[in-house]
């Protein structure tokens, strides 16, 4: 088993390699999905959350109101660290479960994480990633893309901002993915990648 942390920006396109890599036969674990649920209806984390915070935090289908909790966190660094010391190691936890569930065997296994180099998410766990990848693309494209999303443009750079850069990303990368072209082109990047992954998972099998 080959295990790759992927990460990138906001608007940079990470969701959409971790995809193309499934395609062609990775295993993906959606990292951020696991936070989501984390939080989510019956979430492990959600009673911590509402000890921290308050009843308030309950949405209506029992779970934790994540704008409520999003105007709490964001831009408020304490705050924020109060959230990731509950989240994170139960979010550790079900990256392991969900590795111990795919079985001994020949596997590359992408972590999907915006926050790779911002916390110990996949590496702090029995099943650390070993490689890492990051997505770039021209900051313009990315807020292009979040506009063409309905967010606004100062929200948008403000999220851009709040994470860390690619420069950030670059120094711990093995692989930078670039995506600021067109769906023909990254297919050929993620191309070029996946046979990298293959080579280096059959040289780890030896």
């Amino acid at each position: 088993m080959l295990i790759l942390g992927l990460t990138g920006g906001i608007g940079a396109g990470k969701s959409t390699v971790a995809e193309l890599l499934g395609r062609r036969g990775a295993v993906v674990i959606d990292v951020d999905g696991l936070g989501r649920e984390v939080i989510g209806p019956g979430g492990r984390g959600v009673a911590a959350v509402v000890a921290r915070w308050g009843e308030q935090m309950h949405d209506s289908a029992g779970g934790i109101d994540r704008a409520e909790l999003a105007k709490i966190v964001f831009g408020d660094e304490d705050e924020l660290l109060a959230l990731n010391n509950i989240s994170h190691p139960i979010i550790n936890e079900m990256i392991d479960e969900r590795i111990d569930g795919i079985g001994e065997g020949s596997q590359i296994v992408v972590l999907d994480m915006a926050i790779l180099v911002e916390s110990q998410l996949g590496s702090a766990t029995r099943h650390p990633y070993e490689l890492v990848a990051t997505v770039e693309a021209p900051m313009a494209v990315r807020l292009a893309r979040l506009e063409g999303r309905g967010m606004e443009s100062a929200d948008a750079q403000a999220r851009i901002d709040n994470q860390a850069s690619d420069a950030d990303r670059r120094e711990i990368a093995q692989f930078v993915v670039g995506n600021g072209g067109d769906m023909d082109e990254l297919r050929a990047v993620v191309g070029d990648l996946w046979l990298e992954l293959q080579r280096l998972h059959d040289q780890k099998l030896g």
